[in-house]
């Protein structure tokens, strides 16, 4: 009765808000700069058009254009500039709360008189990035169902993208596995940007990137050029935002799963800053239900940009995340639940100081980091005697440059090279362990302190638009001094052809290595393994069906070797590994002699559509991918990937009911993943190894997004319903030997949540 009666108080109130809403006559505005994408140098004279109104500007001598008198609502931007494409910005929400930002990167084009054609470039793209790549906007995040406003969740609807547990931010792309994949902010390489990451890969349960503070994200599912080093399969680029320039301003937002505070304004002329800190609330939520144990994260982003001059200008970043799992063991129920559990604390950071210089057709970076990430966890028994314990610290000291030159309107060089000074300190107790297949793994008891060295180097040519005919062609170099055979060289090649000004053929083949992970070195065990090696193969079709719908078709496959593989266990390779501990035998952190003989093979083909928002106000994406990969351990027998899900559809997309209504939805299929079957006791078998798979997986997501705006500040809400129609989805298989018997873990059904933002 009480809560029906504070139900009937709010509808007033919200009725209330709506009334005063809407008689605000304060105005919105967009500002911001345009740049030539390769030089960095101000595009003078750009038209920056609000689409469908009356709104407009042109860039002054500095390449800054502003935008004033809008009201509240959602828009785009066409910025067009003689000799350059012309460009598309949309989900642009401008509010009254704060100025909105914008600042564009566009490439010049070769301009012939018998061109008749103008295309808009709704879907933009570096120009070294010519095939396999999407991106994505602040707004298109944010809104994604079922993405808990995290950066990587959003990205499980491309094409090539499994997902190894519904509840975990793995990225599985085309077959690897969830080491295989390299995270740049704003250009430095981060080892882990998930709470609870896995020590050796590089995922986790949900991301320590403040959605909040991210400008722009692109995503290469293959083919990507040399530019990028030391991983395989994926690149995930996210940059940043610049602080507002105008005066102090904030959010306070409480979300599915954590509550924070950012704080954003100017320090002096010419310089401002980003600060946010969040804390997890599911350990009160946990707690209160009489979990046995209880998750809980901080984490805490800062950065402060400052502009010297035209030509030169510093950032500075710090970025950090601070992990702990508690356990309650007061009861003999929450003693065995425990006793299958891993968990632990774990401490990490990222900071840079970042230098850039710009001159005359061209730029170069300089960029002095240091990553930290200290693992402390493990697992215990119902006696409290451990399973396995680790105590590791791994410290990246780099140093990074990066050069572009724009040799002529269709042409630049990409140079760089990076250093990095390692410092590595292992305390494992691991005193001895049967797994289920009943090998009895070597007793790892060690301290183990070691120093490594690694570096790379690169120089790629771009040749774009010559005759229709673009090409990128580069050669990378790295080192490691931690294995046997230290230096790797891998030439890359992506090529594009325009059929015509609304379609092209794309092609990529290169050389792609992957050192092992540190933990993986087992305390100088492994020393004499080799980096992974991955020759891909990527061709594409690309049609725009509408300016704002594109549509793409792609066959890839990939061929692996030189992946690390048991000895002891001659049916394991390391490529099935990096989302599992003791359910997997504690397979991924490699603890028993491995060599580099493993291999493996993933092809398939893949098939997308997507829809930006418009005129025609609803977006979307549809994708759907066929694949299939197989690995070949030390035991010589082909067999299923644990990551192989041969089928997996997407469709996901909303409608714009107006200024201050959204509905969106997302729905996934995909084929069951590979497992072992347990036997008797919870053995299991070798030659059963990953022979069945488990129940296609399948959800339905919906959301509802409401904005208020206030003369001075915004109220964003949302409601978000995961799995509505509450499908068991069958995610793991374990055995329980308290009961004798195969436990089928399902993911969580229907899950709703809200979230709420105050900006200032």
């Amino acid at each position: 009765m009480k809560g029906k009666t504070i139900f009937r108080g709010i509808i007033p109130a919200v009725l209330l808000i709506n009334s005063f809403v809407f008689s605000q006559e304060s105005t919105g505005v967009i500002f911001g700069t345009v740049k030539d994408a390769v030089s960095m140098e101000p595009v003078i004279g750009a038209n920056i058009l609000v689409i469908d109104t009356k709104f407009g500007d042109a860039t002054n001598t500095d390449g800054e254009f502003r935008i004033a008198g809008l009201n509240p609502g959602t828009y785009s931007i066409r910025i067009s500039s003689v000799g350059y494409k012309t460009v598309v910005k949309t989900d642009l929400v401008v509010s009254l709360s704060k100025p909105l930002r914008l600042d564009v990167e566009t490439t010049e084009v070769l301009v012939k008189l018998s061109d008749v054609t103008v295309t808009t470039d709704y879907f933009s793209q570096e120009p070294t990035d010519l095939i396999s790549t999407a991106s994505f906007n602040n707004e298109e995040i944010r809104r994604a169902p079922g993405g808990f406003e995290d950066v990587v969740r959003a990205l499980s609807i491309l094409p090539g993208v499994a997902q190894a547990d519904a509840g975990r931010n793995d990225l599985i792309v085309r077959g690897g596995g969830p080491s295989e994949n390299l995270y740049l902010l704003d250009g430095f390489p981060i080892p882990n940007i998930n709470h609870f990451g896995n020590q050796g890969t590089a995922g986790g349960p949900i991301s320590y990137i403040n959605l909040d503070f991210v400008r722009s994200t692109t995503f290469s599912t293959g083919g990507f050029p040399v530019l990028y080093g030391d991983k395989l399969s994926s690149v995930l680029s996210i940059d940043l935002k610049k602080g507002r320039s105008d005066r102090l301003g904030g959010k306070a937002t409480i979300s599915a799963t954590q509550f924070g505070l950012n704080l954003e304004g100017p320090i002096a002329e010419n310089s401002n800053f980003i600060f946010s800190v969040r804390r997890s609330y599911l350990d009160l939520i946990f707690k209160a239900a009489g979990f046995a144990f209880v998750p809980e994260y901080y984490d805490i982003l800062s950065k402060a940009d400052f502009k010297w001059d035209n030509n030169n200008s510093f950032s500075f970043l710090f970025l950090g995340a601070l992990d702990k799992v508690n356990f309650f063991n007061d009861t003999p129920e929450k003693r065995y639940d425990n006793s299958r559990t891993f968990g632990g604390d774990q401490t990490q950071y990222t900071s840079y100081i970042k230098y850039q210089h710009i001159f005359k057709n061209g730029f170069v970076d300089f960029i002095l980091g240091r990553n930290s990430v200290k693992f402390q966890n493990g697992q215990r028994d119902t006696l409290g005697d451990p399973i396995y314990l680790n105590n590791s610290h791994e410290v990246e000291n780099s140093l990074k440059s990066e050069l572009i030159y724009k040799i002529s309107t269709s042409s630049e060089i990409n140079a760089g090279a990076d250093f990095k000074y390692i410092d590595f300190n292992s305390q494992v107790l691991f005193p001895g362990f049967v797994t289920s297949f009943g090998d009895t793994l070597p007793i790892n008891n060690y301290d183990y302190i070691k120093n490594y060295v690694k570096w790379g180097a690169y120089l790629n040519y771009n040749s774009m638009m010559i005759d229709n005919f673009t090409a990128n062609l580069g050669v990378r170099a790295d080192y490691f001094s931690a294995i046997d055979k230290k230096y790797y060289f891998s030439p890359r090649l992506s090529t594009s052809y325009n059929l015509d000004p609304i379609s092209s053929f794309n092609f990529s083949t290169g050389i792609y290595y992957q050192s092992p992970s540190y933990i993986w070195l087992n305390g100088g065990m492994n020393d004499g393994l080799r980096d992974i090696e991955v020759k891909q193969y990527v061709l594409g079709y690309e049609r725009m069906l509408r300016e704002d719908i594109q549509l793409k078709a792609e066959v890839f496959q990939k061929n692996y070797s030189n992946y690390p593989a048991s000895t002891l266990r001659p049916y394991l390779i390391l490529a099935n590994t990096g989302a599992g501990f003791s359910d997997d035998n504690f397979s991924s952190f490699a603890l028993e002699p491995l060599v580099s003989k493993g291999k493996g093979i993933s092809r398939g083909m893949e098939l997308s559509i997507r829809k930006k928002l418009s005129d025609m106000p609803f977006y979307g994406i549809f994708s759907l991918t066929l694949s299939k990969a197989e690995f070949t351990p030390l035991d010589g027998l082909e067999k299923p990937g644990k990551y192989d899900q041969r089928v997996i559809l997407n469709l996901s997309g909303g409608y714009k009911i107006n200024a201050w209504w959204e509905a969106s939805m997302k729905f996934r299929y995909s084929s069951g993943s590979p497992y072992t079957p347990f036997r008797a006791q919870g053995k299991q078998y070798s030659s059963e190894y990953n022979s069945l798979r488990l129940p296609a997986n399948h959800s339905l997501d919906l959301r509802v997004d409401k904005r208020w705006n206030f003369s001075t500040w915004t109220l964003i809400t949302y409601v978000d319903i995961q799995n509505v129609y509450n499908r068991k989805n069958i995610t793991a298989v374990r055995w329980d030997p308290a009961k004798n018997y195969v436990d089928d873990s399902s993911s969580i059904g229907l899950l709703p949540s809200i979230g709420i933002s105050a900006e200032f």
